[in-house]
């Protein structure tokens, strides 16, 4: 029984070896020659519209940042001898242990990895990193370097803490990137694929490698779907509705009513214009402004406008006087209604607060109620997108967006991407470059590609005014010549935050709620910035936290809430009929003799691709 054990074994690991074995040697250089030459049209791609003046390298001022801030950490490390003595001893002595143990392993398969692969890290799923020595030997060897590394950046007492924040993003980037999953000849699945196709994977890769490139215009942009399966207006935002007026910054969407009776007060929407409104209506199983028609809502959208060079000096002024006020407008003479629910998403949220803070000064009272969807109104606890902003890099993006009056949308795409580079940039790498496979549709991913331009003016207030400089929450945002308070905004607010929201932490929604002047009630849903809010309530899916007033820490407030599973959105419905539930006929004329219906929804604007 031994002696077949051992023979078992051996045909195993003799297996395993074949795996990595070339077996046709002729297919495989011709398809490494053809990977030579897809390369050289991927280098084409890259270089091409550098040498015309095209495209130039606006990522070296980040580039440079990176390294002036790792440097800082170097410089702590490096100026007590006897601290980068301590420091290398604990490096070098986890890699002993990590070899000793892989000796130990090659003569006892049963003997346990010395450190163990992150739960859930889906980068090492192949039964190889475990079971080949090498592949083994190489995760736990980067495990060990990458916590190594992350442990300089939290023990570097002298760094303060924006530094420090921005160190240990870097250095989460850096090691995302070195993973050495991430290459061919140490990923023992990749490997085994080259191997099988003869390098027809590669080959497949990188000419999609060359058609990214070309597709971002010089920089590469990693496709995370297969947009081709996609149109507006037809399988994507296909709520009907109509577009009743058009200001040169928005255009104001009312949609088809579905039921005989309507709240008399309609609902306006002021979604982000860094992203574009229809993910709140991707398809009708996940559309939220479906499902609040469908509630007896009279839903109007704001759809703003792809800025160009035509808007680089509209700032937030000019988005509250042609986005909302315009919004406003366009409601009350659609409806005849003063009172009007209004939402926010992310900083079309902050814009609406803002705005309602604006409008109190004026005694402008048609908001009767405000929802916030994972809003910012104090950044002190703001997110990793603090890391983009402080005066270097402030100064050097004005500089940026001067010549052309705005910021690629690229640009943004990119950030937003790197905050989980894990999960939205590495895996699409692996899969496309190198399995050389097309990714799945998926009409989230499309929307999430589907980027916008910011303009200067607009973009730079944002950054300057709110991440760098808090005046939001501080009482000194000027608006209109003076500055405003969001103690003047006492309406009733439904404040969501969502628990592993990576742009608008629960923590930071929940501290801002103490800053408006009325009832704040706070409402926390389970995952992230987009599932988290778009969580319809017959997929049953995830839970929310509600009940106790906004007051002492998070912590304190989560511990005594209520949990209830599934989605928020009844929730929420209730709260809105509890500040007012009175309904009217359903107004089934769109627009009205002042506001002609000018297209279908979902309009001209949010089809402008960059």
């Amino acid at each position: 029984m031994a002696e077949k054990q051992e023979s078992n074994g051996s045909g195993s690991q003799k297996q395993s070896i074949e795996a990595y074995v070339i077996k046709d040697h002729e297919a495989f250089a011709r398809n490494l020659a053809r990977v030579i030459e897809e390369a050289g049209h991927a280098a084409s791609a890259w270089i091409a519209p550098r040498e015309s003046g095209e495209k130039t390298d606006a990522y070296a001022d980040n580039m440079a940042d990176a390294v002036k801030t790792l440097s800082k950490v170097s410089e702590y490390w490096l100026s007590d001898p006897q601290r980068a003595l301590e420091a290398q001893t604990r490096l070098f002595s986890s890699y002993l242990e990590v070899w000793s143990n892989s000796i130990k392993r090659m003569g006892d398969p049963g003997v346990s990895e010395a450190v163990e692969t992150p739960h859930g890290d889906k980068r090492f799923a192949d039964e190889d990193w475990k079971e080949n020595a090498f592949f083994s030997f190489l995760k736990q060897t980067y495990l060990v370097t990458s916590k190594w590394v992350a442990d300089l950046v939290e023990h570097a007492d002298t760094l303060d803490e924006h530094t420090r924040h921005k160190a240990g993003f870097y250095v989460k980037q850096l090691t995302n990137a070195i993973s050495p999953s991430n290459f061919m000849v140490s990923n023992p699945e990749i490997f085994k694929e080259t191997i099988a196709t003869n390098g027809a994977n590669l080959v497949t890769g990188m000419k999609m490698l060359a058609e990214d490139i070309e597709a971002g215009g010089g920089d590469l942009k990693v496709r995370q779907a297969d947009y081709s399966k996609f149109e507006l207006g037809r399988n994507i935002a296909i709520t009907p509705g109509k577009v009743i007026a058009r200001s040169p910054l928005a255009e104001i969407i009312q949609y088809e009513p579905t039921t005989a009776k309507v709240l008399k007060r309609p609902l306006l929407i002021c979604p982000p214009w860094i992203n574009k409104f229809y993910i709140l209506d991707l398809n009708p199983d996940k559309s939220f402004i479906r499902w609040a028609v469908a509630e007896g809502h009279t839903v109007f959208v704001i759809s703003w406008a792809n800025p160009d060079e035509r808007h680089a000096e509209m700032d937030w002024n000019d988005y509250i006087d042609q986005g909302l006020r315009f919004g406003l407008d366009a409601v009350e003479k659609a409806t005849g209604e003063k009172k009007v629910n209004a939402i926010g998403y992310c900083v079309g949220g902050t814009l609406l607060a803002a705005a309602m803070a604006l409008f109190a000064r004026e005694k402008d009272n048609r908001i009767a109620t405000a929802t916030l969807f994972t809003t910012q109104v104090d950044f002190v606890h703001a997110g990793d997108l603090k890391v983009f902003v402080d005066d270097d890099q402030l100064k050097a993006l004005e500089k940026q967006m001067k010549r052309t009056g705005y910021l690629e949308g690229s640009r943004m795409a990119t950030a937003f991407n790197l905050l989980r580079s894990g999960d939205l940039v590495w895996p699409y790498v692996i899969n496309n470059y190198m399995k050389g496979r097309e990714p799945l549709p998926f009409d989230l991913l499309y929307w999430n590609a589907d980027s916008t331009r910011m303009s200067a003016a607009n973009h730079i207030f944002y950054l300057r005014n709110c991440y760098h400089e808090n005046n939001l929450a501080r009482g000194k945002l000027v608006l209109d010549g003076a500055p405003v308070t969001l103690k003047d905004v006492k309406v009733p607010i439904y404040n969501l935050a969502t628990k592993e929201d990576h742009i608008a932490p629960a923590l930071s929604v929940f501290e801002g709620s103490k800053l408006f002047g009325g009832k704040v009630t706070y409402v926390m849903g389970g995952s992230g910035h987009i599932a988290g809010v778009i969580n319809p309530p017959h997929r049953q899916k995830y839970q929310f936290w509600h009940g106790p007033k906004v007051k002492g820490d998070l912590s304190g407030w989560i511990e005594k809430a209520d949990v209830t599973e599934g989605s928020w959105w009844p929730h929420w419905q209730a709260w809105i009929e509890a500040q007012d539930s009175e309904r009217v006929n359903a107004r089934t004329k769109l627009g009205s003799k002042k506001l002609k219906p000018l297209e279908d929804a979902p309009g001209s604007y949010v089809k402008i691709r960059v």
